[in-house]
């Protein structure tokens, strides 16, 4: 017998300042099904996590609601904590990063890094909204791109082209939250010093402890030194000051990531857990961090090193997924494709969703697709045309044929087997986090079941009485094959699970898997989950957009197109030479998270051009179609290659988008 392992999980913490969505959903899902697969094995599992509670979008959404911060992010957590209730994420504890129990850790690790000298202090350079009297980040600044031109750009990158940049280099730059030009400004802030650990860094970011494509990547960021990482944030600012400071604050991502560890304490003072069993540098417990491809370096990076450098254990393991996409499209409000949990929960029951991600999770971190036609047929066909019938088919044989009483022999000890056989590859699929692999696994045993039922005929066996003892054999080995397979899914779902032991009068255990149940009664069969109606479908779209829509109204009308506008005469226009151009490829940009690379025909030659609009459009939605291109704009060196024009696309908060000709233009014609 394998010894109990101790194993703390976590999951990346929603941020206290929107509902979920569909999005967060398949983390927490992910998650969830891990940590049920380690309990139901018999492993001491806990799984916790937190509202992410600070920063400045935290202070700026109370303020616009007239509450106070605490206020709001009280209202969040309640809304989030239902959201995982009725998503079947079952949490050991949910906290949140402004506890007593994070101030408490957040203040410790400080004073060991200070002990220690891994804190510098250095003065910078920030933009400064005059109005607001707030220190601006990147995101509430915009203004024109440095290199291309595009205007509308945040603080830090542009869509447009791709480049990066500080946004004091912002051309004309806007805050825009207040709608005035911001002006430069001096301040004292604190640095982790990160790079004196690059070393450490690039020895942990091994495949042991990450995917080999996350490893793969994280290796290439630390060929060159770290740099020291900004951990402080300046008055007005939601979170824990500084200690020793009168107007510095611990910049949430450090709070962030701490929070997991306070949120364990809390669960160590409720249930009497030895927290440093888990925590101290020498513990044997495992730690499993679950997280999106877009916090990798906070959870790869920042976080092994600030655990190193403080005497604390580092993770075992971060598991990291792709997101995902609605219909083959990103998730987004404009287009009727961000669906939030809620929404959901109102018109469809979680499992369904639960088993759909299941069956397209593995441990890859591409996007996951929740295409709603393949959602409706694979939930249908698998959950309730193939698992459920099994008991449907079988149960009223038993039940009217033997009072419920299930044989004293097993019928085909073979079949049996076959089934129990593969429940350690299935628990080697689940540990993995290949839970795909385990679905498709587990469905073709289903499907070999069905066959063997629709083979022996019951129903027409049991027209002859010399027979009705064969029937109650046949039929009782199916119900003990459906137990098995409930078994096998009771990580994914958890409710019907219980429905079925409430059925098969048995509680489900991965070690039951070879116990087959004889001379057991079982109750009258119910339905245990039904079919998806497509008008459930519909109707959760159409309620969702209705939401979604009414969130879109601007709070602040006044703060369309406040960037300034610079003016160019007809003559400097005229210098422009603007072409139809045909996509003929579109590539992904491996290592960018924003470009696309194009391939244009322009009528007498073929352009590479890289643009930003990999959020809107997957490649091969583009082949074929026709945009504008700037042609004569000198070629630009990206560390992808060259860039020779710039495609035209017009961008706003809800997204960026392609600009096309109207019915009749073609490749190569100039645009007057």
């Amino acid at each position: 017998m394998s010894p109990v392992r101790k194993i703390l999980v976590t999951s990346a913490l929603p941020y206290a300042n929107a509902p979920l969505h569909l999005g967060h959903i398949l983390e927490y899902t992910q998650t969830d099904i891990w940590t049920r697969f380690q309990k139901i094995s018999g492993n001491d599992c806990y799984y916790v996590c937190a509202d992410d509670a600070h920063g400045t979008a935290i202070m700026l959404r109370a303020d616009e609601q007239g509450i106070s911060p605490e206020e709001h992010i009280k209202k969040m957590q309640a809304s989030h904590e239902a959201d995982f209730s009725d998503f079947l994420i079952d949490v050991d504890h949910f906290h949140s990063t402004h506890a007593d129990e994070n101030k408490e850790l957040v203040e410790l690790i400080y004073k060991r890094l200070v002990d220690r000298g891994h804190i510098a202090q250095r003065t910078i350079v920030q933009s400064f909204d005059s109005k607001k009297k707030i220190f601006l980040a990147d995101r509430y600044i915009k203004g024109r791109c440095p290199k291309c031109k595009a205007s509308d750009q945040y603080g830090d990158n542009c869509e447009s082209c791709g480049a990066t940049y500080q946004a004091t280099e912002l051309i004309n730059p806007i805050s825009v939250l207040s709608g005035t030009t911001p002006i430069t400004k001096e301040s004292l802030h604190y640095f982790f010093k990160l790079s004196e650990f690059t070393d450490f860094l690039r020895s942990w970011a091994s495949d042991r402890h990450l995917q080999t494509e996350v490893s793969n990547k994280l290796q290439e960021w630390l060929i060159n030194d770290l740099k020291d990482w900004d951990i402080s944030r300046d008055a007005p600012y939601f979170g824990f000051k500084i200690p020793g400071t009168s107007d510095k604050y611990f910049y949430v991502w450090l709070d962030a990531p701490i929070g997991y560890m306070a949120s364990f304490k809390a669960l160590c003072k409720k249930r009497g857990i030895n927290f440093d069993a888990f925590w101290s540098a020498d513990s044997t417990a495992e730690l499993y961090h679950f997280i999106g491809k877009d916090i990798v370096n906070f959870h790869a990076l920042f976080w092994p090193a600030i655990l190193k450098s403080t005497g604390f254990r580092t993770p075992t393991e971060i598991a990291v997924h792709g997101f995902v996409t609605i219909n083959g499209s990103k998730m987004s409000k404009s287009r009727g494709t961000f669906i939030n949990a809620r929404s959901y929960l109102e018109h469809l029951n979680p499992e369904y969703l639960r088993y759909y991600y299941a069956s397209k999770l593995s441990r890859s971190i591409d996007d996951i697709d929740l295409n709603l036609d393949d959602f409706v047929q694979k939930v249908n066909s698998d959950l309730v045309g193939k698992v459920v019938n099994i008991a449907s088919r079988c149960a009223k044989f038993v039940t009217h044929g033997n009072a419920g009483i299930l044989s004293a022999t097993i019928h085909n000890s073979e079949l049996l087997e076959k089934v129990a056989g593969v429940s350690d590859k299935i628990a080697g699929l689940y540990e993995k986090r290949n839970f795909s692999g385990a679905v498709r696994l587990i469905m073709a045993e289903a499907d070999s079941i069905n066959e063997y039922i629709a083979a022996s005929e019951p129903w027409k066996l049991n027209k002859d009485k010399e027979k009705k003892q064969e029937v109650q054999d046949i039929c009782s080995l199916g119900i003990n094959l459906f137990r098995i397979l409930m078994i096998y899914l009771k990580p994914i779902l958890p409710k019907t699970a219980r429905a079925s032991e409430v059925f098969l009068n048995d509680e489900l255990n991965w070690s039951g898997i070879t116990q087959p149940l004889t001379n057991h009664r079982i109750e009258t069969f119910f339905p245990m989950i039904r079919r998806i109606d497509k008008k459930s479908i519909k109707s959760m779209l159409s309620a969702n957009n209705d939401n979604v829509n009414k969130s879109l109204t601007m709070k602040n009308k006044d703060e369309v197109n406040r960037v300034a506008i610079e003016e160019v005469t007809i003559e400097e226009f005229r210098k422009m030479d603007l072409r139809i151009a045909k996509i003929v490829k579109a590539e992904a940009v491996e290592g960018s998270t924003k470009l696309v690379k194009l391939t244009l025909d322009i009528g007498t030659e073929t352009r590479q051009v890289f643009s930003g609009i990999k959020s809107r459009y997957l490649p091969e939605q583009l082949e074929g179609r026709l945009t504008l291109l700037i042609a004569n704009i000198a070629p630009r060196k990206m560390r992808f290659g060259t860039s020779h024009g710039m495609v035209l696309a017009a961008s706003s908060k809800n997204g960026i988008y392609l600009l096309e000709p109207d019915i009749g233009a073609a490749a190569g014609q100039r645009v007057t």
